[in-house]
């Protein structure tokens, strides 16, 4: 039922070079093959991304690819590696069982008989049985969070699932976080946390109304009620916000989810260009959706946010993004797209918004200092975009050099080489209980492929040098394929 397949969601262009599934490693020591590890990077890097653990014979999408985290734990000096799959349901079924069962929820909408068929089948193994929905249905695949005293793995179709980094440098799932939504619900890859107040705030979307949810988690890990917001008029892409000291922002895109254009076998993800996007600014701490009110932002669309702050005694909002240009392109011609790094200031009063490019380079997958978030920061650390997830560098960025006449801010950078990618950075303070210390005192850690040698890396870069300076080069003994979003947590979080 399946017409010939795009190059999107054909598993044969999806799943080559480094795209190719791994296995799980157990932990593994590692080569420190130049420079020499920082005794003050004692904890675990852990990235996630898609892996699936079957090689699927029908269409397939990146993103619907099986959660594998791969992990260095970094004590004394010294470094180990693991990869491990996420243990969701879905992964355990499918394990069992020995082949994918569960529908690839990006790419099955491929015609109107297969979506209708295949919508069938999964109704039918739920039916008789095979598979509980409740249970889960998520890849938790994206990201990884700490908050709530718990560190989870996250998917954008499921609830989060509780994982433990061992001593020895193993990852074991702990299981699906039930307390967090009810047994279909999901909750952001993106969640946001005030390091001051302990809170993660995030939300939740759906192809349904309200289009949009807002919540807030307790440092207890109690989730309050969720505001639903009824003022958010269609299914368009939320996958990332913004929090400031008073406020949350949310995107409302030109990129749309329609049930129209699923039923006509078309993908879930179209590009409304008659649209005027919007952001929408709701109090931190709102528990009513009618506190919601929304400022259109012609032509700015973006799909992860950097950081908000307050400036004029809380009567502007400064919001940093990198906005996608020819977003037209976004969903299947993703090479012809260039992320503009953009700071929007909103008039709270007026509601008034202006807007300015802060760098040249396309650059996306940003990160700063956690220690900032929600508050008025300095640096920016983004990589810099080759095409798709394939990053090929990092380049630092100074936003105090933002001036209305100036579009450039960038004052390091670091290119990989040829042939050699990386992806998102991760930014880890070199003290983070020192509150004296600088912004920038730290380190930029990421992995690396050569697409040449094929071989995969850990490195570590100074984030403070003028040329992001390499500190250490790991040598990993398996291939990492590219992936989404990671972070490090300091062995006082183990």
């Amino acid at each position: 039922m399946d017409p010939p397949l795009p190059a999107l969601i054909d598993p044969k262009l999806v799943l080559s070079g480094n795209f190719v599934p791994v296995g799980e490693l157990p932990p593994t020591p590692c080569q420190v093959e130049e420079g020499s590890l920082p005794l003050s990077l004692d904890g675990t890097y852990i990235r996630n991304g898609p892996n699936p653990q079957f090689i699927p014979s029908g269409p397939y999408h990146l993103f619907d690819g099986d959660g594998m985290l791969h992990s260095v734990r970094i004590s004394k000096g010294k470094a180990t590696f693991c990869s491990r799959f996420v243990k969701t349901y879905k992964y355990t079924v499918e394990r069992d069982i020995g082949s994918p069962i569960v529908m690839n929820q990006l790419a099955a909408y491929t015609s109107f008989l297969a979506t209708v068929a295949r919508h069938t089948i999964a109704f039918s193994r739920g039916l008789f049985g095979q598979y509980d929905f409740r249970r889960g249905n998520g890849n938790a695949n994206t990201s990884v969070a700490y908050f709530g005293g718990k560190l989870m793995a996250l998917g954008e179709s499921d609830l989060p699932y509780a994982i433990k980094l061992m001593p020895d440098g193993d990852i074991i799932t702990l299981g699906r976080v039930e307390e967090y939504g009810d047994p279909l619900d999901w909750i952001t890859t993106h969640p946001k946390v005030d390091k001051e107040t302990r809170e993660a705030f995030g939300f939740g979307y759906s192809v349904r109304c309200p289009f949009l949810t807002y919540f807030r988690i307790n440092a207890d890990g109690s989730k309050k009620a969720e505001v639903p917001i009824f003022s958010k008029k269609d299914a368009s892409l939320v996958h990332d916000f913004a929090i400031s000291k008073n406020y949350a922002i949310f995107p409302d895109s030109q990129i749309v989810i329609r049930l129209t254009e699923i039923m006509r076998g078309k993908q879930r993800g179209v590009v409304d260009t008659a649209k005027v996007p919007r952001l929408g600014i709701i109090p931190r701490y709102a528990v009513d959706g009618r506190e919601m009110w929304w400022v259109e932002v012609p032509w700015f669309n973006f799909v992860h946010a950097v950081n908000a702050w307050e400036e004029d005694g809380g009567d502007t909002i400064v919001m940093v993004a990198p906005n996608v240009l020819s977003v037209e392109h976004l969903i299947e011609r993703q090479e012809l797209v260039h992320m503009s790094m953009e700071m929007v200031k909103i008039n709270v009063k007026e509601k008034i918004v202006t807007r300015r490019p802060v760098a040249n380079r396309s650059l996306e997958f940003a990160v700063i200092n956690p220690a900032f978030v929600g508050k008025k920061n300095r640096y920016i650390y983004a990589a810099v975009v080759s095409s798709g997830v394939k990053m090929a560098g990092v380049a630092k960025l100074d936003q105090s050099l933002s001036r209305a006449d100036s579009g450039d801010c960038v004052v390091a950078s670091r290119l990989y080489g040829s042939d050699c990618y990386g992806g998102k950075p991760c930014f880890v303070p070199r003290d983070p209980n020192d509150p004296t210390a600088e912004e920038d005192d730290g380190y930029i850690v990421t992995y690396i492929f050569n697409e040449t040698a094929h071989e995969s890396k850990f490195i570590v870069m100074d984030a403070k040098s003028s040329n992001l300076e390499i500190v250490a080069v790991v040598k990993l003994p398996q291939r990492v394929p590219y992936g989404f979003h990671g972070m490090f947590v300091p062995d006082c979080h183990l």
